[in-house]
């Protein structure tokens, strides 16, 4: 998968060993990446503002989820990205994609911005950069914050406002960084 896979731990690899391809054998635009989902990944599912969203709700329903499994904690991304992103840059990957969690970002679905969660997410980008990992956003990733699943959620019309709003929010802050 990668040119040098000496960089990397034997862990990384099958008992057979590295790959036998390089990277010239996909040509130069192919994206070497990872990704990860936010409510699947961060964990910190009640931190620094976050609001609930339907998937919170969800898998505190009882019998809802084999286990009683839930993102609660889950991988932990929210404290660990930057470890998580070293891992990516070890591998020689060059792209990342993450989704930010809109109740992470506005915790009631529209209204005040939650500074914090959008800072997480600013950060996630520099550090991204940092790694000379091109950042890739998905702006939603099936998180809906509750409060707009109150109200209708994806059948309300107004989810179209709400969802715009969000987008817009994402925009302004991370626009100037990330092209994708």
């Amino acid at each position: 998968m990668i040119d040098d896979s000496s960089a990397l731990p034997a862990a990384f690899f099958p008992p057979s060993g590295p790959p036998a391809f390089t990277r010239a054998d996909f040509g130069p635009e192919f994206h070497w990446g990872a990704a990860a989902a936010a409510y699947q990944t961060e964990g910190a599912w009640q931190l620094q503002g976050k609001g609930p969203s339907i998937w919170d709700d969800f898998t505190r329903r009882k019998g809802a989820v084999r286990r009683g499994e839930h993102g609660r904690v889950a991988t932990d991304f929210y404290h660990r990205h930057a470890t998580d992103l070293d891992l990516a840059q070890a591998m020689g990957l060059t792209d990342f994609r993450f989704s930010a969690s809109w109740p992470r970002v506005l915790p009631a679905g529209t209204g005040p911005v939650n500074r914090r969660g959008l800072d997480f997410y600013d950060r996630l980008v520099d550090a991204c950069l940092e790694r000379d990992l091109r950042p890739w956003l998905t702006v939603y990733h099936w998180d809906l914050p509750s409060a707009l699943q109150a109200q209708g959620g994806w059948a309300n019309r107004s989810v179209v406002g709400w969802l715009a709003d969000y987008a817009q929010v994402l925009a302004r802050r991370l626009g100037d960084r990330v092209q994708h």
